[in-house]
Parts: C-alpha cells; sequence; structure tokens
C-alpha cells in the first residue's frame, strides 16, 4: 500500500486524479467511417442487436518521406436504442465518432474451430 505524507492525503487534486482514472478503465473513442451497412439482428428475448464495422485512419512518413495511410479496421455492436439509432441513421461510409467499451468473446465457426474476437460495445455515438 502507497504511504501518502499529510499534504498529499488532504489534497483534492488527488482524488480528482482517481476519480478520473477509474472511469477511464476499459474506454475506448474512435471517429472513422463505416466499413459496411449495420446488421441488425432482433433476438429471442426482445432486445436488438446490430453489428457493423469501421475504419479509422493514420498517417505517417515513411523513411524516404513518402506519406503512408495505415488503416485500422474495428468492429462493433450496440444494443438496444443505440442499436435503433444506428440502424436506422447510419449507413457505409458514414463518419461517426463513438466511445465505448472493448470485449473480448470467442465462439465456435461452422466447422467447429474456435474463434476469438475482440469488439466495441457503443455506449455513446455522435452523427458527424
Amino acid at each position: 500500500m502507497l504511504s501518502l505524507g499529510k499534504g498529499i492525503q488532504n489534497n483534492p487534486y488527488i482524488n480528482l486524479n482517481k476519480y478520473v482514472m477509474s472511469n477511464l478503465r476499459n474506454k475506448v473513442q474512435l471517429i472513422g467511417h463505416l466499413g459496411n451497412d449495420p446488421e441488425a439482428i432482433n433476438l429471442e428475448s426482445g432486445k436488438k442487436l446490430v453489428k457493423f464495422t469501421m475504419a479509422t485512419n493514420d498517417f505517417y512518413k515513411d523513411t524516404s518521406g513518402k506519406k503512408v495511410e495505415n488503416t485500422q479496421w474495428h468492429y462493433l455492436v450496440a444494443w438496444d436504442k443505440k442499436a435503433e439509432i444506428v440502424e436506422k441513421f447510419l449507413k457505409k461510409g458514414n463518419e461517426v465518432a463513438i466511445e465505448g467499451k472493448l470485449v473480448s468473446r470467442s465462439y465456435d465457426d461452422k466447422e467447429g474451430n474456435k474463434r476469438y474476437i475482440t469488439e466495441i460495445v457503443v455506449g455513446e455515438l455522435l452523427l458527424l
């Protein structure tokens, strides 16, 4: 356990940092373009799930000074009200900002092989 001096123990900024850091756990923020039209699934439980992909682009210069584009693909899922918004307003190519959390899971594919995937569960979204 970390021992803090008297001046630090009563410092309100230390408490604020602890609060901020605890709220940053497992938080993802991205701005990108949809790579496909969202796929809506109505579950037997009555919940709605929407799956879609997003591309984010980063640029850098290689050793020769040439600009290089690096595209990363992300798998996203949205539930219930957010799923309805995604399904209604978003299409392939739309730019969107999202905030969510990373979730890893596994499943068995059609051939019986175990597959692993990391997805972002959408918590907030902003249509750009």
